[in-house]
């Protein structure tokens, strides 16, 4: 005896079969989704046709919080993509007239902390060496860059210097500190950017900060 399987029964199959090789993330057929607390960016739709270049040492740090070295002309088209409210420059020096007219053009504001760079600074295992005595980093000004970086009034934020490596850093490795990293993993991400000009002033300097004054500032967070 042949048993006959409702039409409506058929259907729902015929769908589930095809739901199930059609998953989607975002509208994009065939990704299946992964379940991670940071999202990465969407790049928006680029009607001009060219490639969108990030900066050099770009990485998301967390929702809303960018990192990179200073960028160029050839950057821009992808920093519109971040849909970025303000920019942390982390120099002394002026900011190039080119950045500040593209971030003038496009409602981007500029918050300046100057930091002074060291570019005869010993790598970490010249000052291990020579036991170089702690440089001096201004932690005031690490902690005044934090509250703006942290109040997303003014997220999305990309933090930059020049290479994104030393200051960049040491701001990201304080901000790690406050959302309680293990200092293992600040210093892994440190390293992972800095590479063999890792400096043992910064990841001293990390290592000391206190980050209790500002640990309000991620209550919310």
């Amino acid at each position: 005896m042949k048993l006959e399987v409702p039409a409506t029964a058929r259907q729902r199959s015929q769908d589930a079969e095809q739901h199930k090789d059609k998953k989607t993330v975002g509208g994009v057929l065939g990704i299946e989704p992964w379940n991670h607390p940071v999202r990465l960016p969407l790049p928006a739709a680029d009607s001009g046709g060219g490639a969108m270049v990030p900066p050099l040492n770009f990485a998301m740090v967390d929702d809303g919080i960018f990192r990179s070295g200073l960028p160029d002309a050839s950057n821009f088209r992808f920093l519109l993509s971040l849909n970025l409210r303000s920019i942390v420059y982390l120099c002394p020096e002026p900011y190039p007239e080119e950045n500040a007219r593209f971030l003038r053009q496009n409602g981007i504001e500029l918050h300046q902390f100057g930091i002074e760079g060291s570019k005869s600074g010993l790598t970490m295992p010249e000052t291990l060496m020579l036991r170089e005595p702690l440089v001096y980093i201004p932690e005031e000004t690490i902690r005044e860059a934090l509250k703006v970086i942290l109040d997303v009034r003014n997220q999305p934020v990309l933090i930059h210097c020049k290479r994104g490596k030393h200051r960049t850093g040491c701001v990201v490795g304080c901000l790690r500190k406050l959302q309680k990293w293990c200092l293992s993993s600040v210093f892994d991400e440190y390293l992972h950017f800095a590479a063999a000009k890792a400096r043992s002033t910064d990841q001293r300097f990390m290592e000391l900060f206190d980050a209790s004054s500002l640990m309000h500032l991620t209550a919310s967070q």
